[in-house]
């Protein structure tokens, strides 16, 4: 989010958590620190969305200090942070704050598949599992990821986890088994939830949430 009108059209579409990029650089929704407070501000005010910040920075200070200053709980690690930023960021953010770290999945399986049980030591609350490039792109990159290389991961988890890459109404179903994962807590979308103007669009966002919620009712029911 990027714009203070987004919020409604968000908080309308059944959205409930919205990203706001701080330290990414080179990202598309890239925002300052004034601005993420400006907006995180929109997003709480429509009684529905909560604000995330979204970050590649593994700086303990600049993120504690933003988090405070913004007043945002949640807080979305998108690099490579090892356990130890991840650890020092639960103590001096304390219980009120939701971490969530991201685990980058390519070709060849998960890259910090091996930090997973360190991350949860460290105190991360939920995994993000998105995917990786082979030209090193993470991000709303837009490419979707292999089921059954996600499906085994998610099984390792002790946590819950979101699924992002490439997500959208249409491809739902195609990732049926892991939206009906007793772990599976949600999805993060960015590209697939946009329209051909680069814009968010009400339509994409809403079937996102239909067909998703519906994919998961079905799974569970079986």
């Amino acid at each position: 989010m990027t714009h203070h009108h987004e919020g409604e059209l968000l908080a309308d579409a059944g959205v409930d958590l919205v990203g706001l990029w701080w330290a990414v650089p080179g990202g598309h929704a890239e925002l300052s620190s004034d601005r993420v407070a400006e907006l995180a501000t929109t997003v709480r005010g429509t009684g529905q969305l909560a604000p995330v910040l979204v970050t590649f920075s593994a700086d303990i200070e600049r993120i504690v200090s933003t988090m405070r200053e913004t007043g945002i709980s949640w807080l979305q690690l998108h690099a490579y942070q090892p356990p130890a930023v991840v650890r020092e960021l639960r103590r001096r953010l304390g219980s009120p704050a939701t971490i969530v770290k991201v685990l980058h999945v390519g070709a060849g399986g998960c890259v910090e598949q091996r930090f997973v049980p360190a991350y949860t030591r460290a105190g991360a609350d939920l995994f993000l599992v998105d995917g990786a490039t082979p030209d090193g792109r993470l991000g709303s990159t837009g490419v979707p990821l292999d089921p059954a290389v996600v499906l085994p991961l998610v099984d390792s988890l002790d946590q819950g986890f979101l699924l992002a890459g490439g997500l959208t109404a249409a491809n739902a179903g195609e990732y049926a088994g892991i939206a009906g994962h007793p772990r599976m807590c949600g999805i993060d979308v960015d590209t697939g939830a946009r329209g051909s103007d680069g814009r968010f669009d009400s339509g994409q966002v809403g079937g996102l949430a239909r067909q998703w919620r519906v994919g998961r009712r079905e799974e569970r029911d079986d």
